[in-house]
């Protein structure tokens, strides 16, 4: 009975995944902490505690998540698959039209009883590669043959990032970006990775002409769009956010002010979700924001060296899906904040104050972990 408790309750997989998993927690907690000053005084009276309890216990249930999920066997993640990429379109089109109109953008449902709201693209990206690592890998043998294994991953890829795209770009722009590298490392042929852009970019100019027929109706966010690549193209001093980023970054020199003493979260929008990377760097400085840079290319290297690994196709496919979600939303971040690319709207994963968000990204950590675990037990029973 004890071994079997104490068997329960041991962390398996990665170590060092697991030890960047509670540093990157450990920054979002004295960063969020820190940068939800301002919005602590708008909506709770000065209650910064609020919201630093709210994501400590939210970091408390994504270690939950993921450490039940890394506990499950990578398979039966594959088993899923199918049911998973037929409900990820049905809930996106369920949240154009019926979610939740923030920032006249419909990302969001609203989970009864609970007070939060769940944002179903984290869910649609999760299943999505979760999917084509499953078709990538069983279809190996045939995986340059078009009716074989193309079409069954190009309409997958279209319908849910088609269904993305109207209210959230970035993310759609990302998830296509993360399924075209896992076609590319699966050996799909070139001819088909360049049918897919052109699939792609059809689905776009769709989009485009129906915001044109139907200019009032806020379905696809196009004006959005324009307006953050004009500001990033045509302003050298990119919009009020991208200013007061920069002054923060500047303001944080080489080691920064210190923890708790950020000016610019009294005048940046968003710098507890979008641009909390700006805040680190001016509390910590160059040193701080280059560890966090240096924890995202560790764990992303640590997934790859498992990747090369693994003994099945569908394990490295979904460790290498799930790792490069992560860590090129982390760069995508991090760029906007350093005026490398326009504002996106994507937050920082792990570090930024989120709730679903948050809770998803452990669950893809899990799942990495997961892959880990079973991939060290052949060289453990070897000795």
């Amino acid at each position: 009975m004890t071994n079997t408790a104490t068997s329960i309750f041991n962390v398996k997989g990665d170590k060092v995944i697991w030890a960047i998993f509670v540093i990157l927690a450990m920054f979002s907690l004295l960063a969020v902490y820190s940068a939800t000053g301002s919005i602590a005084w708008k909506e709770r009276g000065g209650d910064t505690e609020y919201f630093l309890i709210k994501q400590a216990l939210l970091i408390g249930g994504g270690f939950v998540v993921a450490y039940l999920f890394h506990w499950m066997h990578y398979l039966k993640f594959s088993k899923a698959a199918p049911v998973l990429v037929v409900l990820a379109p049905l809930l996106l089109l369920f949240t154009l039209a019926y979610g939740v109109n923030i920032n006249d953008a419909r990302r969001w449902l609203e989970i009864p009883f609970t007070g939060m709201t769940f944002q179903t693209s984290d869910f649609a990206k999760i299943a999505l590669v979760v999917y084509i690592a499953r078709v990538i890998s069983s279809k190996q043998d045939i995986i340059k043959d078009f009716n074989q294994a193309f079409l069954p991953i190009i309409v997958p890829i279209v319908i849910v990032c088609g269904c993305i795209a109207p209210a959230d770009l970035s993310t759609a722009i990302l998830l296509f970006t993360v399924c075209f590298l896992m076609m590319f490392i699966g050996r799909v042929d070139w001819k088909f990775l360049a049918l897919l852009v052109m699939c792609g970019l059809v689905a776009f100019a769709f989009l485009i002409v129906i915001d044109m027929v139907f200019p009032n109706s806020n379905f696809v966010r196009v004006d959005t769009w324009t307006q953050r690549i004009q500001d990033f193209m045509f302003n050298s001093e990119g919009g009020y956010q991208i200013q007061q980023a920069k002054i923060a970054i500047a303001d944080g020199g080489l080691i920064g002010q210190g923890p708790g003493h950020s000016i610019q979260r009294n005048y940046l929008p968003s710098p507890y979700s979008d641009f909390i990377y700006a805040i680190i760097c001016e509390e910590y400085g160059l040193v701080g924001g280059l560890a966090v840079i240096g924890l995202y290319v560790t764990f992303f290297l640590r997934v790859v060296k498992m990747v090369t690994r693994s003994p099945k196709a569908f394990g490295s496919m979904l460790a290498i899906g799930l790792g490069m979600i992560i860590v090129i939303q982390a760069f995508l971040n991090i760029a906007v904040a350093v005026h490398l690319l326009p504002v996106t709207g994507l937050t920082l994963p792990l570090v930024s104050m989120g709730g679903t968000s948050l809770l998803f990204t452990c669950m893809s950590i899990g799942m990495i972990l997961s892959v880990s675990r079973y991939v060290d037990k052949p060289r453990t029973a070897n000795g």
